[in-house]
């Protein structure tokens, strides 16, 4: 979004994003994590632009600095913090949120992984202008876009933040222009698009082979549907739904080829393609069977 912002006619006086952030075990324990600035971050120091990281947007003292630079406009987009209306309140022309989703469906942090999750045929982007609310805000603009059989949220991310940078340009023209109409949302349509959990990866291989597909693209390439097998998590990022019958019963490896491992669910089965094991890197199933042999019959939990 910042990258799209800075090709257009705008200044951007400043920048807000997350404080840097531990990732990684490193060496010799805690003490050797690397500190990873977000992405953000990382192209406004390339472009020389003021960098304000607040831990927390209700602190005074970042309140007292925006108020000094006196901004006409704020450009929200998946910051993760709720701005307080003494904070929404500084700009004078307000606040625009760019939300991926198609409002008032899937308000929340998870947009992308829920409408995946639904089953849902098409998804979008809104711009709105904010409120104290949960992504409440009365509409600006919307785009909608397909969701393809295979997409998981990785590759759906890319599209609407693409589709989402183009949205915002176009929302803040037809906002200098005077020709855009705020619409209030219709809140009795709203759905909730709340933050994952990794525990909400867990595969039930009760449910039906579609629900799981769903679950595994949604998933990838956070937080990881998984399974368990011989007391240790696998990671899913990649199957396939095989209609038919299943034998056996759910869990249960009910064929394993050069390339796939088929297992029963409440319907249908399930070819798992692309795995991690704990403590290892992602592979396929081909290069994860030649040094993990499975057979059939084994049970997944």
């Amino acid at each position: 979004m910042l990258s799209g912002l800075l090709t257009g006619p705008d200044e951007v006086i400043a920048v807000v994003t997350q404080p840097d952030r531990e990732k990684g075990r490193g060496r010799g324990g805690s003490r050797g994590r690397e500190i990873i600035p977000s992405p953000v971050k990382e192209l406004a120091l390339q472009q020389g632009l003021r960098i304000l990281q607040p831990e927390k947007v209700r602190e005074s003292i970042f309140e007292e600095i925006i108020r000094r630079l006196r901004p006409d406009l704020f450009v929200v987009a998946a910051y993760g913090q709720i701005l307080p209306k003494s904070v929404l309140d500084i700009p004078r022309h307000g606040s625009v949120n760019v939300h991926a989703s198609l409002l008032p469906k899937y308000r929340g942090a998870a947009p992308i992984a829920w409408a995946i999750l639904k089953g849902e045929e098409t998804t979008g982007v809104t711009t709105m202008m904010m409120d104290e609310g949960m992504d409440t805000g009365d509409i600006l603009l919307q785009k909608s876009i397909p969701i393809e059989e295979d997409e998981t949220s990785e590759t759906l991310h890319e599209k609407l933040a693409a589709l989402g940078s183009q949205l915002l340009l176009e929302t803040l023209e037809r906002m200098k222009a005077g020709d855009l109409r705020a619409i209030p949302q219709d809140h009795s349509k709203a759905t909730d698009a709340s933050l994952l959990k990794k525990t909400d990866g867990r595969i039930d291989w009760r449910k039906e082979a579609i629900e799981i597909n769903r679950q595994v693209r949604a998933f990838n390439p956070w937080p990881g549907a998984f399974t368990e097998w011989q007391g240790r998590f696998l990671k899913i990022y990649k199957g396939e739904i095989r209609e038919g019958v299943s034998i056996g019963k759910a869990g249960a490896v009910l064929w394993v080829g050069s390339d796939f491992i088929e297992v029963g669910t409440g319907k249908n089965s399930f070819f798992i393609r692309e795995v991690q094991i704990e403590g290892k890197k992602r592979m396929s199933v081909q290069d994860f069977l030649s040094g993990h042999p499975i057979s059939v019959g084994t049970n997944f939990v």
